[in-house]
């Protein structure tokens, strides 16, 4: 990682520096951007932002996560949830270990707030590290269900749900 590395939670101020970001990412991907700066973007404004935290070198950002808010029901109860998308490096900075860290604090920050179980919809490789299974996302009805959908309890020694449904925040459906 850089020297100097400070993650911290994103500011109002810091909008069109993780845009630059968010696009500057994803246009190196197989698909390029596919709008996951409006996606932050949308997220906030409908007030279902739970945690956007930032990374920062040298005064500059050049990282970015956020976790939205997401209407889980397992086992015929509501579940506090989150998602995670999207996650971003500046392309100078990948495979730095930069998105990890991002992605750590924030769970931290979620587990702090207690926030029940997290979902994410990415790379099977890449997500289980931080404890995502695609088993345990297989037990919840989502428009998001299939191979790369994938989730966590925040609480590792609490018992995986038997099933339930799980939705993302509106913005995602949104998106198209």
């Amino acid at each position: 990682m850089p020297d100097g590395l400070v993650i911290r939670p994103a500011r109002a101020e810091d909008a069109e520096a993780i845009d630059v970001v968010i696009r500057a990412a994803f246009a190196e991907t197989e698909f390029g951007h596919q709008g996951e700066a409006d996606l932050v973007r949308m997220v906030g404004e409908d007030g279902d932002t739970l945690v956007s935290l930032v990374a920062e070198s040298g005064g500059a950002i050049i990282g970015h996560v956020l976790f939205s808010r997401m209407d889980v029901d397992a086992d015929g109860a509501a579940l506090s949830a989150a998602g995670l998308a999207p996650v971003s490096v500046a392309p100078a900075f990948q495979r730095q270990g930069i998105g990890d860290a991002l992605i750590r604090a924030g769970l931290e920050v979620l587990r702090a707030q207690g926030v029940t179980i997290s979902f994410v919809l990415g790379h099977e490789a890449y997500y289980p590290r931080f404890g995502y299974s695609t088993d345990l996302a297989a037990r919840f009805a989502s428009p998001f269900a299939g191979p790369h959908f994938m989730a966590m309890m925040l609480d590792s020694d609490a018992a995986w749900p038997l099933g339930g449904r799980a939705d993302y925040a509106p913005a995602f459906g949104r998106m198209g």
